[in-house]
């Protein structure tokens, strides 16, 4: 058996309204981003308050945490295609270093 080899990457975790998910998606997808994990119905308390994690009405009405990991090349590109919504609209962005197994899941072809 070959032994594991860790490479090193970025971790996005980005905070946003519902609302605003496809925003974040399309960015993503638009810079090469190879997939990401989409958590719905988010609570938390951060500087515009205390968000409720339940429905009001439906998925856009509460707040999403969108997880990718990708090559540190990718991040100046994501943060462009950000700033928009950012300098508009409540949320959070986290980049953090991580290390993966498997490269080639991370990186587009």
């Amino acid at each position: 058996m070959s032994r594991l080899t860790l490479h090193p990457m970025k971790e996005i975790r980005i905070v946003v309204q519902g609302e605003h998910l496809r925003i974040v998606t399309d960015v993503l997808d638009r810079v090469g981003a190879t997939g990401y994990t989409i958590i719905h119905n988010v609570s938390g308390k951060g500087h515009h308050g205390f968000h409720e994690g339940h429905l009001l009405f439906d998925d856009t009405s509460s707040q999403v945490i969108v997880f990718t990991v990708v090559p540190e090349e990718r991040i100046e590109p994501i943060l462009a295609g950000l700033t928009p919504l950012f300098n508009k609209h409540s949320g959070a962005m986290f980049v953090s270093d991580v290390a993966v197994t498997r490269r080639e899941h991370f990186v587009a072809t």
